[in-house]
């Protein structure tokens, strides 16, 4: 029987997509998924989409990932950075150039497009929602995210597919592989919501640890807008005492660098002993120059991030810094849809969390 599996990388996954590629294979028994494409660029800064292969009846997995800021292309004799929006513009091209051939279309963006602006507060734009719909009116089937900003965006598209991946499971297994001295309980580890938008996993991690949850809640200046944001005044924390204890700071992603690094000193403040980061995107928009200084300062001993979204270079070379390698776990999301199985123990892996707990502390 003909494998009807395809895999479509645009450029911005290119070398994260050679891997899942390389383990699906080795799984199934296969040479290659991989369709190749191009998205050539007019000297305007127009583009458009080419697919070289033919895609009828297949079962496509397309993969993007809309922060690659490293990706650049010439226009008006310039060079200009890729951004964001320039992404996902490729992305409609490719499914475009599909023309209805393919059976079915799933896009794996792990990083949700416009997620940061997913609701109103005044007269603006709702450009998540709006990212959702065109991908329903484009004929996509299923959307494949991780950790969107605001689970609630599912709610846009209540008869399509939109799978919301916790990466819970990997960056316990990697943070529990580096050390082996963490005491995994409520007299030695708290886990930390930096905001009321990170209470949600980090509970969950709270939960599967069977520690105690503290939150910060940001107070913010309203009356003002800097650079797209209300300016936040101060964090408040609300929790136990955190003297001597070790502490996790739970979010999605971490921007400029900023508000974390406050949170870290508040936690230290407190008494802290070491200060963990896991933070599924990092995006370090304002360099490395704050988050190096904290670090000799000793505000937290560990940042770690996954490789859904570019990291740069520099990055790589940080001593405080570990990677939370998803390849694996993304070729088995594209097996298990395409195999039509259920997704339920990929998107909330709460069992394997327990087991990898339980076997830490040598509780079989």
């Amino acid at each position: 029987m003909e494998d009807k599996l395809g895999i479509i990388s645009l450029e911005s996954f290119e070398k994260q997509t050679e891997k899942i590629n390389e383990i699906l294979c080795k799984w199934r028994g296969a040479d290659n998924y991989i369709i190749p494409i191009k998205c050539p660029r007019f000297t305007s800064g127009e583009a458009k989409a080419v697919i070289e292969k033919s895609v009828r009846d297949k079962d496509l997995y397309i993969l993007v990932d809309v922060c690659n800021n490293s990706i650049k292309y010439k226009m008006d004799g310039e060079y200009n950075r890729m951004s964001p929006d320039d992404h996902y513009q490729d992305l409609k091209r490719v499914i475009m150039a599909c023309n209805g051939k393919a059976s079915k279309i799933t896009v794996i963006m792990p990083f949700l497009y416009e997620g940061r602006q997913h609701r109103k507060t005044t007269r603006e734009s709702l450009d998540c929602a709006m990212m959702l719909k065109e991908m329903e009116f484009l004929g996509v089937d299923d959307i494949v995210t991780f950790d969107a900003h605001d689970s609630r965006m599912q709610n846009v598209l209540p008869l399509s597919g939109i799978e919301n991946i916790s990466p819970a499971l990997q960056f316990t297994q990697a943070f529990l592989a580096e050390y082996e001295d963490i005491k995994l309980d409520a007299e030695h580890l708290m886990l930390i919501a930096p905001d009321e938008g990170a209470t949600e996993r980090t509970i969950f991690y709270a939960s599967l640890f069977g520690v105690n949850l503290g939150m910060f809640y940001k107070r913010r200046d309203y009356a003002n807008i800097i650079d797209g944001v209300n300016p936040i005044v101060a964090h408040d924390f609300c929790g136990s005492n955190l003297n001597g204890m070790d502490a996790i700071v739970v979010d999605d992603m971490i921007a400029s660098g900023g508000s974390i690094i406050d949170v870290c000193k508040q936690i230290k403040e407190r008494g802290a002993n070491r200060v963990f980061i896991f933070s599924t995107f990092g995006l370090f928009t304002a360099g490395f120059e704050k988050l190096d200084k904290a670090y000799a300062d000793g505000l937290f001993d560990r940042i770690l991030t996954t490789n859904l979204v570019y990291q740069k270079p520099e990055l790589l070379e940080k001593e405080y810094y570990l990677t939370v390698n998803m390849n694996r776990y993304i070729a088995a999301i594209i097996d298990t849809l395409n195999k039509k199985q259920s997704m339920l123990e990929l998107s909330k892996p709460e069992k394997k969390i327990r087991q990898a707990v339980m076997n830490y502390k040598g509780e079989f």
